[in-house]
């Protein structure tokens, strides 16, 4: 059975495992990123519904993001024991149930435990996802098929927002979460049905010195820690201009309604668009030429927003959503073959990489509602504009540190 498993060489691009592996993953991005963000749209409403601040109504998205973070310091070593498929399936699963609690909790608190529980169960997906897709997907696809797993997560943050924003502003935020989790069930059901099983995951023994060889190979490579820094400070970036672009948007000159305001997220289709061109792009041109040009394209869109009328603002938003999942997507990617090519530990790889990803999310993300509420849109883009410096650096840093493959 292993001999047979072992010389499967991976689905391309045009075969039929390809397509069902890249809409199941698509699905599974989605409505990761839809669930996860759901609330996001409806900070002012929480503000009205519960009577908290603006600051406090962030925690439900920095919360599930600390709890998917954390949880993914567990998910990936026990995927490189237990398998990635059922790991993936079950999270989804998990994750939209739970969806539909946050939709009745009956208090703040409640809110709040429900959020940071749907964050531990997220975290069976993205934290073998990459791995998953550099086991099953020919080498020569990738950074394509990355992209567009990373396609989906981009297109889950458009739709969970717009669907958000609409339905809040048919029948509040109960409704808009209620919307969103039902989104989610219909996603877990195209993956339980559509994602194909490992062909080429091999089990690795439950020897917790083998774990932590693993781990510690992954936290000494330097190119690796740069990739992680680059996780936190790019992601933190760009969740604190979204936080607080609800605020600016909802109040004056502009006071546009939750729904009027969840159009705004449209935007991220570019962010579709661009992860997947930079997916094309890397395979080409390599790693580490499009990783920095993704850097300057969010610093960019970050300028743009400083404008007052509001198209502009809407453009520059957008230029900085290309960018930042250009980055994301060539990177995310990156980790699995870089992990690899040293050694193994894809699976510890991923989940450092997003867990610095979230937990950069959560960390800046909320200090959102601080700089909003001492500086207004200045402060946001002040914070954002220094964590995307930080990503730039990083990015330049990285071409300096000797290749292990072609990137």
């Amino acid at each position: 059975m292993h001999a047979s498993v072992a010389v499967h060489p991976g689905y391309r691009p045009g075969e039929p495992g390809y397509r069902r592996l890249s809409v199941a993953l698509f699905a599974a991005g989605l409505a990761t990123f839809a669930l996860l963000y759901s609330t996001q749209p409806l900070l002012p409403e929480l503000v009205e519904a519960f009577d908290v601040s603006p600051s406090q109504s962030a925690f439900t998205v920095s919360l599930a993001t600390l709890g998917l973070g954390i949880a993914l310091l567990i998910a990936g070593p026990a995927s490189e024991v237990i398998g990635r498929t059922a790991l993936m399936r079950w999270s989804v699963a998990a994750t939209s149930g739970i969806a539909l609690l946050c939709a009745v909790a009956p208090t703040w608190h409640t809110l709040l435990a429900l959020r940071g529980l749907q964050g531990v169960a997220m975290a069976g997906l993205p934290a073998v996802a990459m791995a998953y897709l550099r086991e099953e997907v020919h080498q020569d696809s990738h950074a394509r098929a990355s992209g567009l797993y990373i396609a989906g997560t981009a297109v889950g943050g458009m739709a969970g927002r717009l669907i958000a924003g609409g339905l809040a502003d048919l029948g509040g935020w109960r409704l808009a979460a209620g919307g969103i989790a039902l989104v989610g069930v219909m996603c877990a059901a195209v993956v339980w049905l559509l994602l194909p099983a490992s062909q080429n995951f091999h089990p690795s023994p439950a020897s917790r010195r083998q774990l932590l060889a693993q781990t510690g190979r992954v936290l000494r490579d330097p190119a690796l820690l740069a990739l992680y820094g680059i996780a936190a400070t790019a992601v933190g970036a760009f969740v604190a201009v979204y936080n607080g672009a609800v605020f600016r948007l909802s109040g004056p000159p502009y006071n546009l309604s939750a729904g009027a305001a969840g159009l705004v997220f449209t935007v991220y289709l570019l962010g579709s668009a661009g992860s997947a061109t930079a997916g094309w792009l890397a395979d080409r041109y390599g790693r580490r030429t499009v990783v920095p040009v993704g850097c300057l394209v969010t610093l960019g869109g970050l300028a743009i927003t400083l404008a007052a009328p509001l198209p502009l603002i809407v453009i520059g938003l957008a230029v900085m959503t290309a960018g930042f999942f250009a980055v994301h997507g060539v990177a995310g990617g990156w980790v699995a073959v870089r992990a690899h090519a040293g050694g193994g530990g894809t699976g510890q790889a991923a989940s450092l990489y997003l867990f610095s990803f979230y937990l950069g999310s959560s960390v800046f993300g909320g200090l959102a509602g601080a700089a909003w509420s001492h500086g207004g849109w200045g402060g946001v883009a002040l914070e954002a504009g220094a964590l995307f410096l930080i990503t730039l650096v990083l990015a330049v840093l990285l071409r300096t540190v000797p290749s292990k493959v072609r990137n």
